[in-house]
């Protein structure tokens, strides 16, 4: 995958963000291709686990500081992807075969309808706000 500003929010500091998943998307991608990815599994959700806690921190913030009004219905797919991500943890711990494509494909999906649908919808919220 790359980055386009398709999936840009128009906020620096969140696009940079995205950009780190869209790192691990294919950091992961690399490692299935060379039939490696049970190897950097671990690594990879140890990576999604801090990057859901940075990064969602991060936009519950802004969403509190700037009353944004899809706040409610923002955070519960924030917190439907950590509960996918404890999934996988508990996965990967327990030896779970095919884990690599389920991460795959799952990561791929968030970064299409949550980037590009649920994130684009605060980009007024916060450019109106002063975040560029």
């Amino acid at each position: 995958m790359e980055w386009d500003s398709s999936f840009s929010v128009n906020v620096a500091e969140v696009d940079a963000q995205h950009q780190i998943l869209v790192k691990m998307i294919n950091t992961l991608n690399d490692a299935m291709k060379a039939r490696k990815g049970k190897e950097v599994m671990g690594d990879i959700i140890d990576g999604l686990i801090d990057y859901a806690a940075t990064h969602f921190s991060m936009e519950e913030t802004y969403f509190e500081q700037f009353s944004y009004t899809g706040a409610f219905i923002h955070k519960k797919e924030h917190q439907k992807f950590v509960g996918r991500i404890i999934d996988f943890k508990k996965g990967f711990d327990a030896g779970k075969l095919m884990l690599s494509l389920d991460v795959l494909e799952f990561l791929k999906t968030w970064l299409i309808d949550h980037i590009k649908g649920s994130d684009k919808k605060y980009t007024r919220c916060f450019n109106e706000n002063g975040l560029q």
